[in-house]
């Protein structure tokens, strides 16, 4: 969910189907906004190379993976995300991983697009624990087509300039620290730089603040048919209220996943995947939101799938592996 603290008041008033592009356009009016934009998944664990470039190469394999999300289904201008990542290891002891991730956005009329490379570089230790330390590069591209908003002052200054790829530089860094099968724990910043946008206009200014992003995990082998693993994600901005997700998995037989998540003040989530072959999974989530959007949203939808190529090099992934 993006979260906007407005320096400007604004009427409060009931909430309508165009609520999001309500929220767009105080947004774009506002004299300063501060959001938490970064996108939102229930199924991070799916796509972590996304908010750490640590985890790039960590699964051994050439791992590609799609995730697309539409949120809030039922209100005009809800946000629709599409995510694609792949990343592989390189060389026999895969120590090193290389990644790519891309991003679109899409909220209202606005249209955000991410495209980075991540490297990562991993030192072993005893008893198969693996650290890995991560840096991520690219660039966030911009489009706000203001003609689709109905401005009530239609001799607003911002609605004769629509905003077409606006470019900002990502730098991002992070760490990823696992156990083999049996646990994991990560810290990244997928983009340090402070991105500003319209800071060309008089009467506006929004900022894009850096992420800190924690996650952590643990699975516990019920029986030699049943894995459980609880998981936290924690992302935190300045600014806005700290976005805590808790799940809890199931595996059943190395190929069907069960679970549930809780996105603190938000959303409860029900998750489920199947690993159909070696190389492919295909999962769903479904979010039911816990606010006051209930009444007018009928919640929101992901979808991913993972497909790998190669064998694994090592004795870690004999079989699919839960993080």
């Amino acid at each position: 969910m993006k979260t906007i603290q407005m320096h400007k008041k604004h009427k409060q008033g009931p909430m309508v189907l165009s609520g999001i592009v309500t929220m767009v356009m105080l947004l774009c009016l506002s004299h300063t906004a501060r959001a938490q934009q970064d996108s939102q998944f229930t199924q991070y664990m799916y796509n972590t190379e996304t908010i750490n470039p640590a985890y790039a190469g960590s699964r051994g394999v050439l791992s590609l993976t799609s995730l697309y999300r539409t949120q809030w289904v039922g209100l005009d201008g809800a946000p629709k995300t599409l995510n694609f990542t792949a990343n592989t290891p390189l060389g026999d002891e895969q120590k090193v991983g290389v990644g790519l991730t891309f991003t679109q956005d899409k909220i209202g009329p606005s249209d955000k697009s991410t495209i980075a490379a991540d490297f990562s570089y991993t030192i072993p230790f005893n008893n198969d624990v693996r650290l890995a330390f991560g840096i991520k590069g690219g660039i966030n591209l911009l489009n706000i087509d203001y003609s689709v908003l109905n401005i009530h002052n239609p001799n607003d200054a911002l609605q004769q300039h629509n905003i077409d790829n606006k470019l900002k530089p990502i730098i991002g860094a992070g760490l990823y620290l696992h156990n083999n099968r049996t646990w994991y724990a990560g810290l990244s910043v997928p983009n340090i730089l402070e991105t500003t946008h319209y800071d060309d206009a008089t009467v506006s200014n929004a900022s894009e603040k850096a992420h800190l992003y924690a996650i952590g995990g643990y699975v516990f082998t019920l029986n030699p048919n049943i894995k459980f693993k609880p998981a936290v994600l924690g992302k935190f901005v300045m600014g806005a209220p700290a976005a805590i997700d808790v799940s809890a998995n199931f595996l059943f037989s190395e190929r069907f996943t069960l679970g549930a998540a809780y996105r603190l003040d938000a959303a409860v989530s029900a998750l489920a995947g199947f690993q159909i072959s070696e190389k492919l999974m295909i999962g769903y989530a479904y979010d039911y939101s816990t606010t006051e959007l209930q009444n007018y949203s009928s919640g929101s939808h992901e979808i991913f799938l993972r497909f790998e190529l190669g064998s694994p090099k090592t004795k870690r992934f004999l079989t699919p592996r839960f993080f």
